[in-house]
């Protein structure tokens, strides 16, 4: 166990080699990502109106609005010194929720040029002191703006704690368990994998295959053909899939060093039959897939053929 929650509560079990979870994960994100923007710096006032911006707008619309904000206030001097009425005229007009959201990041932008003679905060508790920043956004901010933030929690990180570490459904346990995966001092880049994950393979409808996933080999979900998750009281229609067996298959050789095909495929499918529909045929075929996926490795000796994770 590498993760308790706090005393009181239940625990929760991480994975032991808890390191190569992180390396997994960091490395699938740093191949490929989604692009935008506010990725690609660290200025906390272009975060925070671009996390701000985030919270009721589908990222893809949030572009050409955080682009155009940013064009017409491109500091927080000159957002404190504009109109409100301007600033929640341009969220109205483009679509952007709460009005009261303009309103309080024009007051943040006040903040920050009258009582930290505008240089932004940079801790999540500092953060919090700003109008309209909750903990969330705190830890986003200074996360993405200054590598030092805490996990940040939303939707998806709970979806992917639920799913593939077994995180029972309570705020506490997933802020705990998502602290306890961060990998220290690496706050802007973890943060930002473990949200793509959620947000790419782990949506509500799984792409395990199709996006990558890094956490195949861990992933509790995975390993069983369950994803359910709290934002998704009900079981997608995986049950009986070529994604759910390939999960057994991982699952089961968890368990064991090695096993050759039969008596592997007895234990992942009580209808398995060697010369039958679901048989060595089938399985070799997902086994093939794994093995191209870097998940397993197939061996044949003496017309047998052995399957182990890969390590």
């Amino acid at each position: 166990m590498t993760g308790e929650a706090e005393e009181g509560d239940d625990a929760w079990d991480l994975p032991e080699d808890l390191e190569a979870v992180q390396k997994a994960l960091i490395a699938w994100y740093e191949d490929d990502h989604r692009e935008f923007p506010w990725r690609r710096t660290d200025d906390p006032y272009a975060i925070l109106v671009s996390e701000v911006m985030s919270q009721q707008t589908q990222l893809g619309r949030v572009v050409e609005a955080w682009e155009e904000f940013l064009e017409r206030w491109p500091t927080t001097a000159e957002l404190a010194a504009a109109d409100r009425a301007d600033v929640v005229g341009f969220w109205t007009d483009h679509s952007l929720g709460y009005n009261n959201r303009a309103k309080y990041l024009h007051e943040a932008a006040t903040q920050i040029e009258t009582e930290y003679d505008g240089e932004f905060p940079e801790t999540p508790e500092e953060l919090e002191e700003l109008m309209g920043v909750g903990p969330y956004t705190a830890n986003a901010v200074a996360s993405f703006a200054f590598n030092a933030g805490d996990a940040v929690v939303d939707t998806n990180v709970k979806r992917v704690c639920y799913r593939a570490f077994s995180i029972p459904d309570d705020d506490a346990a997933f802020e705990g368990a998502a602290n306890d995966l961060l990998p220290e001092g690496r706050s802007r880049v973890w943060n930002n994998a473990i949200m793509e994950l959620g947000g790419v393979a782990c949506g509500q409808t799984p792409r395990c295959e199709e996006a990558g996933c890094p956490w195949r080999e861990w992933c509790g979900a995975y390993a069983s053909g369950d994803f359910t998750a709290p934002d998704v009281p009900t079981q997608p229609s995986f049950e009986g899939s070529r994604r759910q067996f390939r999960g057994r298959v991982v699952g089961t050789l968890r368990e064991y060093d090695e096993l050759e095909i039969d008596p592997l495929g007895h234990r992942i499918r009580v209808d398995y039959a060697p010369d039958g529909e679901y048989g060595r045929e089938w399985l070799e075929g997902l086994l093939s897939d794994l093995e191209d996926d870097g998940l397993v490795e197939v061996e044949n000796r003496d017309g047998e053929t052995a399957a182990r994770l890969r390590r």
